[in-house]
């Protein structure tokens, strides 16, 4: 897995890569860059180091966690990350927590399965409704083949679901079994009574053919009815269950998403030893201060000229923390937690970064191991949802068809909105690709980047130095 230095480094290898040279002509552009081929770098970086089993590590972090809030930095942890040894008590303890997670969400997923299987069943079931209803809309189609096709497609289905019921007196075995060969066909081409009257038939088969025309006729107006207002039900029942799944998949996130951030990461470390009573801890916080520009024209840190200008995009200086812990688990007596103590490793790393740098920072950590197991998290609730998302889309969202007229005047549909907003709209075309980073035009190279750059570098070494003076610490720089 690529480190969050090795993404920044990919996202501005000019800047933040050690080899960025030979990446960018070996691959193109920093997009087709591996993360972690990347030999990281950043514009200054400090480090702290601190021993003592005896003290607990909490104290360390929270130290400078204050530190990057008291300097506007709005600190968010972007990997958390630990390893206990098999041997340790620490281990077992953390293991029948996560099982009783991880049962608790197996559970609730197997009604999200059912209320899946439910959802699934009533989508063919409408879809079924929705075909039957086109034949009779067109029934009342200004294109006569149309109205002719759906008038056969009704006939043909009260013949094999209604008419069939009365056994040998029924259409089809009266035409094929009892000599009444001219039946079918003129079932199939007469309209109503008047039409059976102009037909060259015998009298036998008219008095037969009246009253089943008349009773096919009354069967397909009540029909419609029963049939449009099933369809509405179903659509209404369709609604229940998404919003039971919906809730469902909420109640189970919590217990899965606490099961993946008890899982330890497999380490290689080499004081991980199986029998020892050891922790490894990894976690880094990432800070982010917008630059202002009318403060830094006030401090003459900008041209006059600044003042007025409208950015193209914000600039921020950022502040990278990584935590590396290598801790003794040590149970608090009579209760259930523990407390830590050990050696810390803290490194202070300054980046001067654009608006679009973040977001594809955020982008490649989703995309990362960082976050695998929450993707499997939204993999077993969210997403079966989503799967069906554009057809659920088509029955919940849908307008009442217009009518013919009313269709020539205004022309196209409604547009249908995704039910959760995370999702596209089957009327919307698709994506395009993301566009690559945009470099630094003259004025954000040589006014603002510099600016954050030197800010980021200052607010970085103010924090080090300012944790080295009060705990009186040895530093590495």
């Amino acid at each position: 897995m690529a480190s969050i230095k090795q993404i920044l480094g990919k996202i501005n290898p000019e800047l933040y890569a050690e080899n960025g040279k030979e990446l960018l002509k070996k691959y193109g552009n920093a997009e087709k860059i591996p993360a972690d081929e990347v030999e990281a770098k950043s514009l200054g970086e400090h480090k702290l180091v601190y021993d003592s089993s005896s003290e607990t590590l909490e104290p360390i972090y929270f130290y400078i966690l204050d530190l990057l809030e008291s300097r506007g930095l709005s600190p968010e942890k972007l990997v958390d990350n630990f390893s206990s040894s098999p041997g340790s008590g620490h281990f077992a303890e953390l293991g029948q927590r996560a099982t009783i997670m991880q049962q608790q969400g197996v559970k609730i997923l197997g009604d999200v399965n059912t209320v899946l299987r439910s959802v699934l069943n009533v989508i063919y079931d409408l879809k079924e409704f929705r075909i039957r209803l086109e034949h009779y809309d067109h029934l009342s189609s200004q294109s006569k083949s149309k109205e002719d096709g759906a008038r056969l497609s009704l006939k043909q289905i009260w013949m094999d679901r209604v008419d069939i019921n009365k056994g040998n007196s029924s259409i089809k075995v009266m035409s094929f079994q009892a000599g009444f060969q001219t039946l079918l066909h003129a079932f199939l081409a007469a309209k109503d009574e008047k039409d059976v009257d102009k037909m060259d038939l015998n009298e036998v088969v008219k008095r037969i053919l009246k009253p089943r025309v008349q009773e096919f006729n009354i069967w397909l107006d009540q029909s419609e009815k029963e049939l449009r207002k099933r369809y509405e039900l179903e659509k209404t029942y369709l609604k229940s269950q998404v919003n039971s799944m919906k809730l469902y998949a909420r109640w189970a996130k919590p217990y899965l998403k606490t099961a993946q951030q008890l899982e330890m990461k497999m380490s290689k470390e080499a004081s991980l030893v199986k029998s020892f009573n050891t922790i490894i801890l990894e976690l880094s916080l990432f800070g982010k201060s917008k630059l202002k520009i009318n403060d830094a024209v006030l401090s003459e840190k900008l041209p006059e000229d600044f003042k007025n200008m409208k950015l193209k995009r914000d600039y921020f200086s950022c502040v990278l923390v990584e935590f590396k812990f290598r801790g003794i688990p040590q149970r608090v007596s009579q209760q259930s937690h523990y407390v830590f103590g050990g050696k810390a490793e803290v490194s202070f790393n300054a980046y001067g970064l654009n608006k679009d740098e973040i977001d594809t920072l955020n982008k490649e950590l989703e995309k990362s191991d960082v976050e695998d197991a929450l993707k499997l998290i939204e993999g077993a609730t969210t997403e079966s949802l989503g799967q069906l998302q554009e057809e659920i889309n088509s029955f919940l969202e849908e307008k009442e068809e217009e009518k013919p007229e009313e269709k020539k005047k205004e022309g196209g549909a409604n547009p249908i909105f995704a039910l959760f907003g995370h999702y596209e709209p089957s009327g919307k075309k698709p994506a395009k690709g993301e566009k690559p980073l945009r470099h630094d035009d003259w004025v954000e190279r040589t006014h603002l980047r510099k600016l954050v750059c030197e800010d980021s570098a200052d607010v970085t070494f103010d924090i080090f130095d300012i944790y080295k003076k009060a705990h009186g610490m040895p530093s590495y720089t």
